[in-house]
């Protein structure tokens, strides 16, 4: 039952499915530290397609935003956007082991992505005395998450609604 644990225990996405073409909070859901250590740095990476990233401050944690250039441009409310936030860093906190916590972000996501697929942000979750999580696996073709010990949260795309 050790596998069991491993795949309940995961840092998840809070909402599991979002339309392209929206715009998505990323709550990053994070149960747990490292081997009984604190968790002290939480590292998001932004997927190929996710534009205009607004990252939540969280009191008693530093914020950075690593900004570079997009794999192309895309448009983002008739404004061509070809560079923007690519890794959300929190760092300094100090979430024991056995605490709880969640980390937020507002994306956009374009309309390049594909409706059924599973969009997948890789997160590296540090701890004390060198620890680490890497939450960054990625399911193969034929393969689910539950396949994987450290599997990559994910959002499953939906179609672009009406409207606005």
């Amino acid at each position: 039952m050790i596998g069991t644990g491993t795949a309940f225990a995961h840092v998840s996405l809070q909402v599991k499915e979002a339309p392209v073409g929206t715009t998505y909070k990323a709550v990053f859901q994070v149960p747990h530290g490292c081997e009984g250590k604190p968790t002290t740095v939480v590292r998001v990476q932004i997927p190929d397609g996710v534009i205009a990233v607004k990252p939540q401050p969280k009191a008693g944690w530093a914020l950075e935003k690593v900004k570079g250039a997009y794999a192309k441009s895309y448009d983002y409310y008739g404004t061509p956007t070809g560079e923007g936030v690519k890794q959300v860093i929190w760092s300094g906190g100090n979430l024991g082991d056995d605490e709880y916590d969640e980390f937020a972000l507002r994306v956009y996501l374009t309309t390049d992505l594909k409706a059924g697929e599973i969009l997948h942000f890789p997160v590296v979750q540090e701890c004390a005395d060198g620890l680490a999580e890497r939450w960054i696996d990625v399911p193969a073709s034929g393969q689910s998450e539950d396949d994987l010990e450290f599997p990559a949260p994910g959002v499953t795309l939906l179609q672009k609604i009406g409207g606005h």
